[in-house]
């Protein structure tokens, strides 16, 4: 009992990426992309207002380049750092996201794209997940003007997955709340383009590019 406390917070960033086969695994994960996000977000916008600079020039000054979806939950965080911390209103922090935030893309297949379902999202980081909504609702307005537009639902764009009792799709949110997207390679930023998103490819054009990321020995 005398180290319990100690353990448990301990154990959030003692083993990267917990087995997340069972609940507890689950709700571990989720809370470990959190703990590391936030730290990691307090920071940046700390060293940011060290400078007298306006909110506006935030994305001259910084470039948060989210490595695949395990950090995507950033995006709600950044948001809500701007309007509960610093009295910015909804759609300018969720705008200064859209400027800062950039997504790599490392995974082709749908299924594997990472989704946290909403009443384990709702019950751990519920503003969060409100945010999520209101960004979901925000877009889905705005895309839903579109011309040629024929889904008045846009379930290939929404954040939700509606089946199963409803998820939160991170590489939704990181492709919506950033200013561009790429793969790895030539070859894969093209499969991301006209498969992976190209629904949400044709409702936000030239998001996608392509970054071939590092040189590799083999």
């Amino acid at each position: 009992d005398a180290i319990h406390a100690r353990a448990r917070a301990e154990q959030i960033s003692s083993v990267l990426y917990p087995n997340d086969n069972h609940e507890e695994g689950e709700e571990l994960r989720l809370k470990q992309q959190y703990f590391f996000v936030c730290a990691t977000m307090a920071d940046i916008l700390r060293r940011f207002r060290k400078q007298p600079r306006t909110w506006s020039t935030l994305p001259d000054k910084v470039a948060i380049q989210l490595n695949d979806t395990h950090p995507a939950i950033a995006i709600p965080e950044f948001v809500r750092l701007l309007m509960d911390e610093h009295g910015i209103e909804f759609a300018d922090a969720f705008e200064l996201a859209q400027k800062t935030f950039n997504y790599t893309n490392h995974t082709l297949l749908p299924e594997a794209l990472e989704t946290w379902h909403v009443g384990l999202m709702g019950d751990l980081l519920p503003r969060h997940m409100q945010l999520i909504y209101e960004i979901n609702a925000r877009v889905l307005t705005q895309r839903r003007s579109d011309a040629g537009n024929r889904d008045p639902y846009l379930s290939d764009v929404s954040l939700i997955e509606e089946q199963g009792g409803g998820f939160v799709r991170m590489g939704h949110l990181a492709f919506i709340g950033s200013k561009k997207t790429n793969g790895v390679s030539a070859l894969h930023s093209n499969l991301v383009e006209s498969q992976l998103f190209r629904t949400r490819g044709a409702h936000f054009p030239d998001k996608i590019t392509n970054v071939t990321n590092g040189v590799t020995p083999r």
